[in-house]
């Protein structure tokens, strides 16, 4: 567990290593068909369809990219979460629940507003490592919560 003044981030682990074996797969996969069609079946290939073929791999690799680079930070004075190419952050105060529920893809964070708000960085296909990452961060929401104040007994 982290002490209050050090930063933790949790990021995805097999959705990130599914994601680049994929990709991986697909290059060679493409690369050896293009080696053994020949120069003369190459050559019928035009220049927009060769252009295609790669713009499918970076619109490939930029997905991955999105998925890859999403993670949960808890820092000491805020909660950062990134999905994707969207960065939100919030205050500790504004955070009032975090959960993966049984079977869900990705973990959940229960706002002061009412609303929630999906985590990437924690995904249930993670096992025990997303579980751990939830018992984690419920600790440090416990830790930067304020106290409940006292209960005061009825007249």
């Amino acid at each position: 567990m982290p002490a209050d003044s050090e930063t933790r981030t949790w990021r995805p682990v097999g959705a990130r290593i599914a994601g680049l074996i994929a990709i991986g797969v697909l290059i060679v996969m493409v690369a050896v068909a293009w080696i053994a069609w020949g120069p003369h079946i190459r050559a019928n290939f035009s220049t927009s369809q060769r252009l295609t073929i790669v713009g499918m791999f970076v619109m490939l690799f930029l997905a991955w990219w999105a998925m890859a680079r999403s993670r949960l930070t808890a820092a000491p004075d805020h909660v950062t979460v990134v999905n994707g190419y969207r960065t939100r952050t919030f205050e500790w105060a504004q955070v009032v629940n975090f959960r993966l529920r049984h079977g869900a893809p990705w973990a959940e964070l229960d706002l002061s507003d009412g609303t929630t708000l999906a985590v990437f960085g924690v995904q249930g296909s993670d096992g025990r490592t997303a579980t751990s990452a939830v018992r984690e961060f419920r600790a440090l929401l416990e830790a930067h919560s304020p106290p409940e104040p006292p209960l005061t007994p009825a007249p």
